[in-house]
């Protein structure tokens, strides 16, 4: 009896609030937004001057029914009471459900068809506002008449083509992108505004809510090659663009929801707690407007401070979100939440306490859909590196082992962009992998068919490290390439003012092979280098293996040697043409390691280069560079890239004696080699030099030593459980393994390393 009165007493509460009425405004312009932004405003310049733009574009909006402009009017009039505002954001809705439909007429032609899409998305938001706004200046007829109306126009046709059985035609592996949230809900915008007048829209508001989760948990599929909508770290595939447009659409419906329903609390969706990580690593802070990595279809000028400040107001708050909104230039992107627009004004929170740069790691990875972000420091116009091997599909780009190079303030190796779909460029060009920092064969990248099915095979980064000297991190893009490549590795490797980019290719059969540099500003070929400057950035490109670039134009005089091609490709808003310089091998090669070096100068007039001098040997090939009195001999492994079955890669060169693909020694000059005490290790299972064994694994591992005094810091990746030894002339004082406190355990200049 006792479990049936608490079953009775659940359904009588539950009906308690169904019929209860939501008191408006009750959306997102709240009584309580509304009055805690006047409150700012007193003290606070900036709001009151961003208030005074709001007002003048409300202003500029009461002749006319221009529905885009309804949150601006809305505002307006919760601030001031005027009813001038009320008044036009009436004749606006009685205007919009004087239609017969909101459905465009592309989307209606469609089998089967589509009644709703982003166009009537926006509407449905942009009525809701109106229609919460102005709630209470409205009779009950007037109320039921225009609900009944939005219901026909929007709401049915929004939910019912995205969500409500028996009319659904989307599901989230056909659409489950950023246009199922916000065609969801903004709708959903929508059932909240009207929940009072109709029934069936405080039910499907519910609905809602509870399937939010399944959005940012979806798994994606196999069958159809679809990917998961959101990296374990945090980030979206879709690019940043897409990602905050996403986000903010269903964090708008998440508040508006909490705002309907006090007290109660939200479904758990865990993927939020990480948003902010990705927003903030794939920022570069600088000199003028933030920039971002626009990978796939996105822009560097897009932010994300609309999904930030949204966060923030859900309880997610980071000190590094303040000083996120302090980057942002209002107005700085077309669909930004900035301060004087009417969300950001009232949303965006005080960052007087911002911190002047943030505590975040230098080195990032999005390992489920293959971004990693690399750079050495968080100060304004620093060193950026980003590099994507990932999945290829809609608006993720054919760019697999690609790299974007921010540098002084420039993205000064680049990624060529997007433009407006329709256009023929994007599918020919800016989509493709001939816009994209990458390798060709034969002419081609990756096969064109992917845009629309997808890459099967995706690319993947791996083993990203950095102990703060030195940074790697391993791109495989086979996957994608499969067609023409059976391995298709890119090493990225940054030591000091030099990020080394080594290609280990096997094509299927003997082929040409070309590398592809975009670029901004002005490219200069002297020599064997080719230097990019722009502004006060400025960075040479020096391929070493497989050959140098001719050394002048007489390329019949040096037959083996890489020549090269200005290309020109369209510019992002198709005005004019920009060059980008194509790296070819002559003849025909099934196998290659190329290695290029991007050296990273001061300035443009910076004379004091690393020093490079190329060194081969008996199934090696390497470099030795020399700068600012250091020596750093590079080893490159020829032995290593596959080639054997069962036979381990031992090879000699200098005398050392290892069977990793890729290591690095470095010491002061004038000083034995044999002294050194920071060397890197990649993919090796031992290092010796005669009898003595410098690092030793029963497993290749990836290892960074780097030692500072009498400390030693070690990183180590390559297997889940590690066993190795680490030479040592004396015992450490202290020992981290990445960036964890170890037990030093030292015997007979042997350092033990288990985990």
């Amino acid at each position: 009896m006792k479990k049936f009165l608490v079953c009775v007493g659940g359904l009588l509460l539950s009906f308690s609030l169904y019929a209860q009425q939501v008191k408006h405004p009750v959306l997102l312009f709240t009584k309580a937004r509304v009055e805690a932004a006047k409150a700012r405003m007193e003290s606070d310049t900036c709001m009151a001057r961003c208030w005074e733009d709001i007002r003048r574009v409300a202003d500029e909006s009461l002749k006319g029914n221009n529905y885009r402009r309804a949150d601006y009017l809305s505002l307006a009039y919760l601030m001031t009471g005027d009813q001038r505002y009320a008044d036009r954001l009436k004749g606006i809705l009685q205007s919009l459900t004087s239609a017969r439909t909101w459905g465009s007429e592309e989307m209606l032609s469609r089998k089967p068809v589509w009644r709703s899409d982003l166009g009537l998305s926006h509407k449905c938001l942009m009525a809701a506002l109106a229609y919460d706004a102005i709630y209470e200046t409205l009779s009950a007829k007037e109320r039921k008449e225009l609900a009944e109306a939005l219901l026909r126009l929007g709401l049915e046709p929004s939910l019912g083509d995205w969500v409500l059985e028996p009319t659904r035609i989307h599901s989230l592996n056909s659409m489950g992108h950023n246009w199922w949230t916000s065609c969801v809900y903004n709708a959903g915008m929508l059932a909240l505004a009207l929940q009072n007048e109709l029934p069936e829209a405080r039910e499907w508001a519910e609905t809602l809510n509870e399937v939010m989760p399944e959005w940012f948990g979806f798994a994606g599929d196999v069958l159809q090659n679809k990917m998961k909508t959101f990296d374990e770290a945090g980030g979206m595939y879709e690019s940043l663009n897409y990602a905050n447009f996403g986000i903010q659409e269903a964090l708008q419906y998440r508040i508006a929801w909490q705002n309907a329903h006090p007290g109660q609390k939200a479904p758990s969706i865990p993927q939020l707690e990480k948003l902010p990580d990705y927003f903030l690593q794939v920022c570069y802070p600088r000199t003028g407007m933030l920039y971002d990595v626009n990978f796939g279809d996105s822009h560097k000028n897009v932010t994300a401070e609309s999904s930030m400040m949204l966060l923030y107001a859900l309880g997610i708050q980071r000190p590094e979100m303040l000083w996120y909104f302090n980057q942002v230039q209002e107005g700085q992107h077309r669909d930004g939440y900035f301060r004087n627009r009417p969300i950001g004004f009232l949303y965006t929170p005080d960052t007087r306490k911002a911190p002047a740069t943030p505590d975040l790691p230098t080195s990032w990875l999005l390992k489920d859909f293959g971004w990693a972000m690399l750079r050495d420091s968080w100060e304004k116009d620093a060193t950026l590196l980003a590099v994507k091997s990932g999945h290829t599909w809609n608006h993720s780009h054919a760019d697999a082992n690609s790299l974007i190079l921010f540098h002084k303030g420039v993205d000064i190796i680049k990624d060529a962009g997007n433009c407006s779909y329709p256009n023929p460029e994007y599918r020919g060009y800016f989509f493709q992998s001939e816009a994209h920092n990458v390798v060709l064969f034969d002419g081609e990248g990756q096969s064109r068919e992917q845009q629309y099915e997808g890459s099967y095979l995706r690319g993947s980064l791996h083993h990203l490290m950095d102990n703060g000297r030195m940074k790697y991190v391993l791109a495989d893009g086979t996957g994608p390439m499969s067609d023409k490549f059976s391995r298709n590795f890119r090493h990225f490797l940054w030591m000091d003012k030099v990020i080394y980019v080594l290609d280990d290719i096997e094509a299927h059969r003997p082929g040409h092979f070309e590398w592809l540099w975009h670029y901004s500003g002005k490219a200069v070929k002297r020599g064997p280098d080719l230097t990019v400057t722009s502004d006060s950035s400025s960075v040479v490109i020096r391929p070493l293996y497989p050959r140098l670039l001719a050394l002048s134009d007489f390329i019949h005089d040096y037959p083996e040697d890489l020549y090269w091609e200005v290309r020109t490709g369209p510019t992002e808003d198709l005005k004019g043409e920009e060059e980008y310089y194509s790296f070819h091998l002559p003849g025909e090669h099934k196998r290659i390691k190329g290695l290029t070096a991007i050296i990273l100068k001061d300035g443009p007039d910076d004379k004091e280069l690393p020093l490079m001098e190329k060194m081969e040997g008996k199934d090696w090939i390497g470099l030795r560079v020399r700068h600012q009195g250091k020596v750093t001999d590079m080893y490159i492994n020829q032995l290593a890239d596959g080639r054997l079955m069962h036979n381990n890669s031992w090879v000699e060169a200098d005398g050392w004696t290892t069977d990793a693909y890729l290591f690095t020694v470095t010491y002061d000059e004038g000083t034995d080699p044999a002294q050194a005490k920071d060397f890197f290790i990649c993919y090796g299972s031992a290092l010796r030099r005669g009898e003595v064994s410098y690092y030793s694994s029963l497993s290749k591992l990836f290892v960074m030593q780097r030692t500072e005094g009498k400390a030693m810091e070690l990183v180590m990746d390559g297997q889940p459980m590690v066993n190795a030894r680490v030479r040592t002339d004396r015992r450490p004082a202290s020992l981290k393994v990445n960036g964890e406190t170890f037990p030093v355990v030292y015997e007979k200049g042997v350092l033990k390393v288990k985990y």
